[in-house]
């Protein structure tokens, strides 16, 4: 049962993550990806740094920095990349791959069995992601190709080294550290690769909160939970329900279509979920006669 609450309890969080496409689009001002990524972060950060009240020593220092880096710079850096330089199915197509390398990086890094249930249901997410958002007329790019790789790559990493350097601090302490570690490396990229963001309206604000204090610090106090307590191979197929929730809420609030194809894909990503939570019953020593 405790399992069972931990898995429901980190869903939540790619659950909400598939709402950040609708709040982006029709509430934030377009074409400013890094800025947003980095006020989705550094306040949220920064914020929660307020309430711990303790900062990074020694070795750790460096690892949140890695770990910031991984899990929001880069990934949001190149994931945004990506949406750019390729149709967006192709994109998440790409990012949906995550799971598949976070059971050999898991493997590599901490010693987690390779187990084939694991394999086929990663794979299986990533024909439901393709059914859900991959269309006809796809066309391919070299460098958003690359990126797209590079995000799901990134995210994978960071994913699998949260589990492996887990600092003796609260949880709110160490995704404080991170969030913050995060906003700060994309201040530089925002200020060099996109101009100054507007005056906000009341709607971008609302958005803006909505990212920072459930999109960002609710979501990886969730997150960073479950990487704690469940195996990385399942917690990485978590996050193909982030594309499930992006056609559901395109279909129920923005009136979007919900073709028979993305609705086999809905069954296929939920199928490969339940495939990737297996676990073989323990066997129980028989007594010796």
């Amino acid at each position: 049962m405790r399992r069972h609450a931990d898995l429901l309890l980190t869903a939540l969080a790619p659950a909400i993550w598939g709402s950040t496409y609708i709040v982006t689009t029709e509430l934030l001002p377009p074409d400013y990806p890094l800025t947003v990524s980095m006020l989705r972060a550094l306040p949220a950060g920064l914020l929660l740094l307020l309430l711990v009240r303790r900062l990074p020593s020694g070795i750790w220092w460096g690892r949140i920095f890695v770990l910031g880096a991984l899990n929001f710079a880069v990934f949001w850096s190149c994931l945004f990349l990506a949406a750019y330089r390729l149709p967006g199915g192709v994109a998440a197509v790409l990012g949906a791959v995550q799971p598949l390398v976070v059971i050999f990086l898991a493997n590599a890094l901490i010693g987690t069995a390779i187990r084939t249930v694991s394999i086929v249901a990663a794979t299986a997410g990533i024909g439901g992601v393709a059914l859900l958002l991959l269309t006809q007329d796809a066309t391919l790019d070299a460098v958003g190709i690359a990126a797209g790789l590079g995000s799901a790559l990134s995210m994978a990493c960071g994913t699998v080294l949260s589990r492996k350097w887990q600092p003796p601090v609260s949880l709110l302490t160490f995704t404080a550290w991170q969030l913050t570690a995060g906003g700060l490396l994309l201040v530089p990229a925002a200020l060099l690769f996109e101009p100054t963001l507007p005056v906000p309206t009341a709607e971008n604000l609302a958005g803006f909160l909505y990212l920072g204090l459930v999109g960002a610090a609710l979501t990886y106090i969730l997150w960073l939970r479950g990487i704690a307590r469940i195996e990385p191979s399942s917690i990485s197929a978590l996050g193909f329900l982030s594309p499930v929730t992006a056609v559901i809420l395109g279909w129920a609030v923005l009136g979007q279509s919900l073709t028979p194809p993305q609705m086999l894909g809905i069954l296929v990503v939920f199928a490969s979920v339940w495939l990737s939570q297996y676990r073989p019953a323990a066997r129980v020593p028989v007594a010796a006669r």
